[in-house]
């Protein structure tokens, strides 16, 4: 089994027991973007994207209680992965965060691309589905959940570092906005469209 398959493998365990977005499905989505993008990107190590892309979620904060990349670090060593690579990976990783990296951008091309192929998860269809997903297990609102969209998901279109990824953003965020319309019209609620062009 090579390194990429082990990684899918382990964090199909890693996730088993989680259905609100940050899933092992969630995983292999980012995983398929990330390497589309960087198909189009000559610059990056595609060993690197795709274990980042992998493992970008296995050390989130709001699912594990673990620092420094912690159970990043332990797969990537019973891989005998190079302390240099594993260095590079978690660096990609550690860019990921909307939260924790807003106004910055990544300084690596291998961190660019996992953090457009994260975002671009979360928009369009399946940043949706995962949104109302996240809220339903957290106990918000249809109202409150739609807030997210607000706050956070009509602004990654103009937050992508890579054209590859711009475009596919634009599409999934046109859709959003005619789904917030569309929301907005049943509920007979002003949608708010400040931040939807």
């Amino acid at each position: 089994m090579g390194i990429t398959e082990a990684a899918a493998e382990y964090v199909s365990t890693l996730f088993q027991n989680n259905s609100g977005g940050h899933d092992a499905a969630h995983t292999m989505r980012v995983y398929h973007n990330a390497v589309a993008i960087a198909k189009e990107e000559p610059a990056c190590d595609m060993e690197i994207v795709s274990l980042a892309a992998l493992l970008h979620d296995a050390d989130d904060h709001k699912l594990f209680r673990t620092e420094n990349n912690a159970n990043a670090r332990s797969f990537l060593e019973s891989q005998g992965v190079s302390a240099e690579k594993t260095e590079q990976i978690c660096r990609a990783i550690n860019s990921v965060s909307f939260s924790q990296n807003r106004g910055k951008r990544p300084d690596t091309a291998e961190g660019k691309i996992v953090q457009d192929a994260d975002r671009l998860d979360a928009i369009g269809a399946v940043g949706i589905a995962r949104t109302f997903a996240f809220g339903g297990e957290h106990g918000r609102s249809l109202e409150s959940s739609i807030q997210h969209f607000h706050e956070k998901l009509l602004l990654l279109k103009d937050e992508m570092n890579t054209e590859t990824a711009r475009k596919i953003a634009e599409e999934r965020h046109t859709f959003m906005v005619a789904f917030l319309k569309e929301f907005a019209s049943e509920t007979k609620q002003s949608g708010g469209n400040e931040n939807e062009t």
